[in-house]
């Protein structure tokens, strides 16, 4: 179970590593309340991850679970590849990346770009991650897990702790679902003074099936969002943090996303790849209807896109 302690702790150890993201207030009549951006695109490797991906690494060191000649390894559909190729840069040691064949090529490229071993193969994320495990048994190196992980989700819990310091009166986070990571990390992050809405495609609705059925399950996934949200099922750890904190969740349709990452660039010339306007989509389409003068705020998580797609 990850905790604010987990989060502060967190914090803590990635300091001077990440950047503080900026928000955004948005236009007047959005919804009834007010509505701010949490800018998470502009994150180290374009996504919230590098926060977990710094945090896990900088663990297992502590531990003195990290080999200099092995290093890390990931399965990731590319974001948390990218984080974790750049976190393991930064930090003298390599990287392996285990990514499906439907993994966009701008993030393929992205990677080794920064210098990682790149290995991809597969249909879907699950193809990846059983690879990736194989490897870490066989080789030593520590394993980051895409959105499973305590450390992970408490790196990714440090946007919701920014969050609160930069909109201290905020009333409820909307957050884009895959596997839960982000979700599970804010949740907690924020447990106490605001409420979280889980926004998923209803191309891949991880957490709401998990939640429907009292447990994680297999889900089918596609849609315009997988490439960054196409976990097949929810994390442990995003289904027991959901239930704990009593996250909400909404389903957005692929043409919400396509017309809500539209509007970002439109209205404030904001960049994000499908995943991260999956968020926004919710409060575009109604999907989540904020109260009189509630306070809102969207994580816009990711921005590793073809802007060429706008």
């Amino acid at each position: 179970m990850v905790t604010r302690a987990d989060i502060d702790q967190a914090e803590r150890r990635t300091a001077g590593l990440l950047r503080r993201t900026p928000v955004v207030a948005a236009d007047p009549g959005l919804a009834d309340g007010q509505v701010w951006l949490k800018c998470e695109f502009m994150q180290h490797t374009g996504t919230f991850k590098a926060r977990g991906a710094f945090n896990r690494i900088l663990a297992s060191r502590e531990r003195g679970e990290l080999r200099a000649d092995v290093g890390i390894v990931v399965a990731s559909g590319g974001n948390a590849g990218l984080a974790n190729a750049y976190a393991a840069k930064q930090l003298g040691v390599p990287a392996t990346v285990f990514v499906p064949e439907t993994a966009p090529a701008v993030k393929v490229a992205k990677l080794k770009a920064i210098g990682a071993t790149v290995v991809q193969g597969g249909a879907e994320y699950a193809a990846a991650y059983q690879a990736a495990v194989v490897h870490a048994e066989e080789t030593g190196a520590v394993y980051c897990h895409a959105y499973d992980q305590p450390e992970i989700v408490a790196g990714a819990g440090t946007v919701g702790s920014e969050l609160l310091d930069q909109v201290p009166d905020v009333d409820t986070v909307l957050v884009a679902v895959g596997g839960g990571g982000l979700m599970a990390g804010v949740a907690a992050a924020v447990e106490g003074s605001a409420k979280v809405v889980a926004v998923e495609p209803g191309a891949a609705p991880t957490l709401h099936a998990a939640l429907a059925a009292g447990k994680p399950v297999d889900v089918p996934v596609s849609g315009i969002a997988a490439d960054s949200l196409g976990a097949r099922r929810a994390g442990g750890i995003a289904f027991s943090v959901a239930v704990r904190c009593g996250v909400e969740s909404v389903l957005v349709t692929d043409s919400d996303i396509v017309a809500a990452r539209s509007a970002l660039w439109n209205d404030y010339r904001i960049v994000v790849e499908h995943g991260a306007a999956a968020a926004y989509a919710a409060l575009t389409t109604g999907a989540y209807v904020p109260a009189r003068d509630e306070r809102v705020a969207v994580i816009l998580c990711g921005a590793n896109t073809d802007p060429a797609t706008l």
